[in-house]
């Protein structure tokens, strides 16, 4: 099965105002993550990637906006269901202000019990997520072949939801996990269980380019005693 990257937004302006952004309309990168973004066709180079998805607010096609014009020939798909968390009544807010809240900390301790209030709750949102994975590996794998490596561009919440998916973590462990503006994880799924290449990486990635597997091992196989990397 493919392998997909997965990457989070560039730094946007919500980010350095401290908002929860949610859905909210006009969420832009900021200066910072316009150069994250322009340095993306770089680090990605040696990856040849069959498609690209993307959610479709404005943060994230901005993030991907010089990947493309970089390699016109890429697929760009939309899909709504690695949009942003839908937070309700809580997004555009300060998230200072949100921490006072008592469901704050339903949400750090215990987010597979947390519903925003006017919007989803937290396991709807990583059902959703990682039903899109499992339809684009399935379309990606069915019209490019089972090694090819494609690309999401998404949210930190809907990210960690899908890292914690691919590492069979129950969802109240998710919080557990970060990703970065900007940064790259990578799953390389197989028939039996996925793989986690990279989390929250923000430098080199030639090593996730496809390479020969190990004599004798089955691609679905852990590399016992290490492996030895990219080549």
């Amino acid at each position: 099965m493919p392998t997909l990257i997965l990457v989070r937004h560039g730094r946007s302006t919500a980010n350095t105002g401290g908002v929860l952004a949610g859905w909210t309309p006009g969420v832009a990168l900021d200066e910072r993550g316009a150069a994250q973004a322009a340095a993306l066709p770089g680090r990605l180079a040696a990856l040849p990637l069959a498609a690209v998805v993307t959610s479709p607010l404005q943060r994230c096609r901005e993030t991907l906006a010089p990947l493309l014009a970089a390699r016109p020939e890429l697929p760009l798909h939309t899909d709504e269901r690695i949009g942003e968390c839908h937070y309700g009544d809580w997004a555009g807010r300060k998230i200072a202000e949100l921490a006072g809240e008592p469901l704050w900390e339903v949400v750090q301790r215990h987010p597979s019990a947390a519903a925003f209030p006017g919007g989803e709750s937290v396991r709807a949102m990583q059902a959703r997520a990682v039903d899109a994975v499992r339809h684009w590996n399935e379309r990606i794998e069915r019209e490019h072949g089972p090694d090819a490596v494609y690309l999401m561009c998404s949210h930190g919440d809907i990210l960690k939801a899908i890292v914690a998916d691919a590492l069979g973590l129950h969802l109240d462990q998710f919080q557990r996990i970060a990703v970065d503006p900007c940064s790259v994880s990578a799953v390389r799924y197989t028939r039996l269980r996925p793989f986690l290449l990279r989390l929250g990486d923000t430098g080199d990635l030639a090593g996730l380019a496809p390479h020969e597997e190990v004599p004798g091992a089955g691609s679905g196989d852990a590399a016992v005693g290490g492996g030895a990397g990219a080549p």
